[in-house]
Order: C-alpha cells, then structure tokens, then sequence
C-alpha cells in the first residue's frame, strides 16, 4: 500500500471514530433528559416503578391520646404523609394540600388520612394534638400518629412503606431553618386492601424549580390525586383474601 492510500485509510478512521463518538454522546444527553433532576426533599432513594402491599404492621398513639394501628384502616382508602411537628415544610406547604384534600373527601366514611412523625422523640401527645387543633383534623378520620422509636419508625416509613430515606440535619444553622430531619413530603395513596397504589410529590410540584421547569405539573398532579381518590371509593367494598 502505498503511503497516499495509508494516509486517506487514516482520515477515515478518524472520520468513523469521531462520528461514533458524537452519536455516543447524542444519546447519551438525550437518555439524561429523559430523567428528572432530584427533588430537594429527597434523600437520595429510587422512586418506586411498582406499586405494592403493605406487608407489615405499625402501631402508635394519635394525637387523642389512642392507640391505633395501620391494619385498622383496612377496607378504607387513606392518605398517608410524614410530618415533624416543628418542620416548617410540613407546615408551609403539606398541611395546606392536605387540608384541602381532607375538606374535599372527609364526609366519605372510607377516607382516612395518616400522618407519621418521624421525630417520635419530640412529638408528644400534647404536641400532635396542638398541630391537628391547627389544622382542623379529627381523630376518627385523619390522625397524626406517634409510633414510638424513632429507629424503628424510620425503618418502617423507608422499608415498609418505601418513602425517600430519612437525614438527620446536623449543621445547627439548617436545623434552626430547617427542622432536625429531612424527609420526603410526597403523598402516598392506600386502597382498601393495604396496598399502596401511587405518591404525589404536591410539594416538590409547587417548588421554584419545578414551576419553572414545568409549570402545569402540579395542577396535573392534583387533578391526578383527587381523580384517583374518587376512582378507588367508587371500587368495591369487599377485602381480597
């Protein structure tokens, strides 16, 4: 081969090699479009990409002073959220939604709403029953419920439950701003056989980044929650064994 050929059989390679490069990172970047950048709130777990049974059981006392269990709820449709009581985002924006969500469906005797503490150390009976008096929330539909050890609550929400891990804030400027935990806000949906059937992240939706990124998403997200909600009381009555 003579060197006039060697050198256009070289450019070609170069051609090829780069060509290949581009495309490579073409799909690359659009594969990262596709994913949506993580939301604030999040502690870094997957979303879910199928919904599931609850397996096992919680137990805890409410802002009445009960005892009450999850498995009680069984045959119901309910709303289950997690909350600190001196958080300022479960305040600020949760317990906003969550009121208008209890105003819409609390006349329907198979809707529930459930609030888990995940600060079950700070969280006292006089406490919860101060923030459910501010909020409106009677006990025998909507509970806010302390289930005792934080290590094991945490457990629970995270791996029964499958919310976004729980952080222990340890700089003291973002606890004073902040509150002691970060965790996620999104709400969870349960059908009458204790499986949980969908989450609505209505926080993240009404974030500065989320509005500018897609500024329909949380009517959308809303629209979805309350639609579902109607389609599961509309379902049958009857347990599945």
């Amino acid at each position: 081969m003579n060197p006039k050929s060697k050198i256009i059989l070289l450019y070609l390679g170069v051609v090829v090699m780069s060509a290949a490069i581009i495309g490579a990172a073409m799909y690359v970047r659009s594969g990262f479009r596709k994913v949506d950048p993580q939301l604030v709130e999040n502690a870094g777990r997957q979303k879910e990409q199928e919904w599931f049974p609850i397996q096992r059981d919680l137990t805890g006392v409410n802002q009445a002073g009960e005892q009450v269990k999850l498995s009680d709820l069984k045959g119901k449709v309910w709303i289950v959220a997690e909350f600190f009581a001196i958080c300022p985002h479960c305040a600020q924006r949760n317990g906003a939604e969550l009121r208008a969500i209890y105003d819409e469906f609390k006349a329907n005797p198979d809707f529930q709403i459930v609030c888990i503490s995940v600060d079950p150390t700070q969280d006292s009976v006089e406490r919860l029953k101060e923030y459910a008096g501010a909020l409106g929330a009677d006990a025998k539909n909507w509970w806010f419920v302390n289930a005792g050890d934080e290590k094991t609550t945490h457990e629970y929400l995270e791996k029964e439950l499958k919310f976004f891990g729980i952080r222990e804030r340890t700089n003291q400027s973002d606890i004073d701003a902040n509150g002691r935990f970060q965790h996620d806000l999104a709400f969870m949906m349960v059908d009458r056989n204790w499986q949980v059937v969908g989450k609505w992240p209505l926080a993240e939706a009404r974030s500065e980044e989320a509005e500018k990124r897609q500024p329909e998403l949380y009517e959308t997200l809303k629209t979805d929650l309350y639609a579902r909600l109607r389609a599961e009381f509309g379902k049958s009555t009857e347990l599945k064994k």
